[in-house]
């Protein structure tokens, strides 16, 4: 396997675009698992004040294609301003597992993303940066650097940048339990104002479900709290994963 990472940076980098997360946004993982096929499900809904909620929710179908790729296509839906849920994007997501499982203190990966929004003056967004994970006994700490840019949109942007984090405590492989994260931070080379930096965290849950010998239903749900005065109130985001 030979991926020319700094490369691929540079020419992804060359892009003009924004950074919005949603509220159906989750928390990546570096691992892949060769030969699996999933279906998969996110739903989220967001509120800051009086306005009205925001929702959003996703539905793709993937697969482990090698010991080192994941690939899986999304179509993503929203509700905004209490208008009914509309197609918003499609979306190309690939994962690259970079060094092996357990080998060494961190697992490394390294995720992109590319999206199609339903309104072709938005361009296209893409979405890179790395995956890290490692273990201490029973607990699986998280952290993702992700960079998002919106390519050939009639408004240019900058590269923003965002960061996820996870810890979680390997209770029993059917319920697990921690916190979760996300911000978004401005422009990666300059940083937004302190108070435009939005911030959220809150505890989650995880687990994984058997349905038979190979088929299992891995899920992974999150109340988020505004840790800034940008961030939205709160956040309730709901991921399910059909494994077979």
């Amino acid at each position: 396997m030979k991926i020319n990472l700094p490369r691929l940076a540079a020419a992804l980098l060359l892009a003009p675009l924004s950074a919005v997360a949603g509220p159906a946004d989750y928390v990546h993982t570096p691992n892949v698992d060769y030969g699996e096929r999933e279906i998969d499900f996110n739903l989220g809904s967001s509120r800051k004040g009086a306005d009205p909620s925001q929702a959003a929710a996703t539905i793709g179908v993937g697969y482990g294609v090698s010991e080192w790729w994941f690939t899986e296509v999304n179509l993503k839906y929203k509700r905004e301003n209490n208008d009914p849920a509309k197609y918003d994007a499609v979306e190309w997501e690939n994962k690259f597992q970079l060094t092996e499982t357990g080998k060494y203190p961190v697992d490394v990966g390294f995720l992109i993303e590319v999206e199609r929004p339903r309104i072709h003056a938005e361009g296209w967004e893409v979405t890179w940066g790395p995956l890290f994970q490692t273990d201490f006994g029973r607990l699986q700490l998280n952290a993702n650097l992700l960079f998002q840019r919106s390519h050939r949109a009639e408004t240019p942007g900058d590269t923003n940048l965002l960061y996820q984090w996870q810890a979680k405590y390997r209770w029993l492989p059917q319920f697990e339990f921690g916190f979760q994260g996300f911000a978004e931070m401005g422009p990666w080379n300059h940083w937004a104002p302190a108070n435009e930096r939005a911030h959220s965290a809150g505890p989650a849950v995880f687990g994984k479900l058997p349905v038979t010998e190979h088929q299992s239903i891995k899920y992974n749900a999150a109340w988020l709290l505004a840790t800034s005065s940008a961030a939205r109130d709160h956040t309730v985001r709901l991921q399910l994963e059909y494994e077979f």
